[in-house]
């Protein structure tokens, strides 16, 4: 209950916040179900907590009670080659799995751009996908077996450590995305793949962000398949000449595609991809090879969010997702909104597979500017899901999206995720307050 720790606790990357009564640092299972009992019995609220790094203020605690910080819990209990599995507690940070991984010539592929700061448990309760989720998928991909503690206090085990299973209900695809609200994860079993021997980057600049979205359907179109394909429009770049050490050419978009496997089939891929950039509007193409020459490309794309932050504007960070079809459209949709709100619209993200970070760089010592915000959203949101898309691609609803889940999910969508938490979560127990 030290003041300095329920601070620390009481937010995430978002702008909301709001103090617990305690907070608990659970550092085995056995632990986690002896609190989880109380709580029951006592009607406490109990907010999960990874590594605070989510964007929608899912492990606010906004009902008050506990936080169970899960940073304690953070071994890494084995890697088997063999099995191709790696089981885990939750607090374990990405980075430190795929490096412990990559030593043993194995690959976990799914990769925030805050894989060095945010932890799996955080991953899989927002289903968290990243840059390689084009070629590899998302976190849930990756989950084969959990260990979850219910509202009860009851402690179950979900799936395992094969790679194909069906009995029963896909009670594990259940718990991945599902934000904390329906149990407490305590282990996972992880699938993990032989780390491809050899990786290309291409970072191009483009003279607009439609030219540059438009390659996207041109490298599809020649049937490639790169690891990631990244797109980034002028004011991301604007704001990333100033913020990076790494230089970045002049020009109005950044295109990064990567491409991984075995030397010959990359170099292969390489030859086809480079023709396609240059008739699509490519201008200076820098190309690196291997870790030592595609390192600094993506210390580059990683660094985008850190700069648009920099720019002193508060970022609205919406990860939206639309039809691959729409990746024009959507670039112009923020091109609209910026004229018509008077403010910048920063576009960034995974173009290969829709999800696009569409940032609204506000101002908000400026008068009505938080409504203007609001009336942007509205916009953004109504035009993405008229065109088939979704409202978030790996954040989730937290709270800053609850004003949006009516309008992301039909009423009966919304009753079926009441009947689960209520099934579930009888006395709403687990971090109350959220979309469910």
């Amino acid at each position: 209950a030290d003041p300095e720790a329920l601070a620390r606790n009481a937010g995430d990357a978002w702008m909301a916040t709001q103090a617990p009564e305690a907070v608990f640092y659970p550092e085995d299972t056995e632990s986690v179900v002896r609190l989880v009992r109380w709580a029951s019995q006592a009607r406490v609220a109990l907010t999960p907590r990874g590594a605070g790094r989510g964007y929608v203020g899912g492990c606010v605690p906004i009902r008050g009670g506990i936080v169970v910080n899960f940073s304690r819990m953070n071994r890494i209990r084995e890697i088997d080659p063999r099995d191709g599995v790696a089981v885990v507690e939750p607090g374990v940070i990405t980075a430190q799995l795929q490096e412990a991984a990559a030593k043993l010539g194995w690959y976990y592929p799914p990769d925030p751009a805050s894989a060095s700061e945010s932890s799996l448990g955080g991953n899989i309760a927002t289903n968290a996908g990243g840059p390689r989720c084009l070629k590899y998928g998302v976190t849930r991909h990756y989950v084969l077996g959990l260990e979850v503690v219910l509202a009860d206090g009851t402690a179950i085990r979900v799936g395992g450590r094969t790679h194909k299973n069906k009995v029963g209900f896909d009670l594990v695809g259940l718990f991945v995305g599902s934000e904390g609200l329906l149990g407490l994860v305590t282990e996972a079993t992880l699938r993990l793949i032989p780390r491809p021997p050899y990786r290309v980057c291409a970072a191009a600049i483009f003279p607009s962000i439609e030219s540059a979205a438009g390659c996207v359907e041109e490298i599809f179109g020649a049937g490639l398949l790169p690891s990631a394909l990244e797109v980034a429009d002028r004011f991301t770049l604007e704001r990333a000449r100033e913020f990076c050490p790494e230089p970045i050419p002049p020009g109005e978009a950044h295109l990064l595609v990567e491409i991984d496997g075995h030397a010959a089939g990359v170099e292969a891929e390489l030859e086809s991809l480079l023709p396609i950039l240059r008739r699509s509007g490519a201008g200076e193409v820098q190309i690196g090879r291997g870790e030592e020459g595609c390192d600094p490309l993506w210390r580059t794309r990683r660094a985008f969010s850190l700069a648009l932050k920099a720019s002193g504007l508060t970022k609205l960070n919406e990860d939206v997702v639309v039809p691959r079809g729409r990746l024009v459209d959507l670039v112009r949709l923020g091109s609209e909104i910026e004229l018509r709100y008077g403010f910048p619209v920063a576009c960034f993200g995974h173009a290969g597979d829709g999800n696009i970070h569409v940032n609204l760089m506000i101002d908000r010592s400026q008068p009505g500017m938080e409504e203007r915000a609001q009336e942007a959203l509205d916009l953004l949101f109504r035009q993405i899901v008229a065109w088939g898309g979704s409202i978030t691609g790996e954040h989730g609803i937290g709270i800053a999206k609850k004003r949006w889940w009516p309008l992301a999910a039909s009423p009966a969508v919304r009753a079926l995720h009441e009947h689960l938490k209520q099934a579930l979560d009888p006395e709403g127990l687990l971090n109350p307050g959220k979309f469910v």
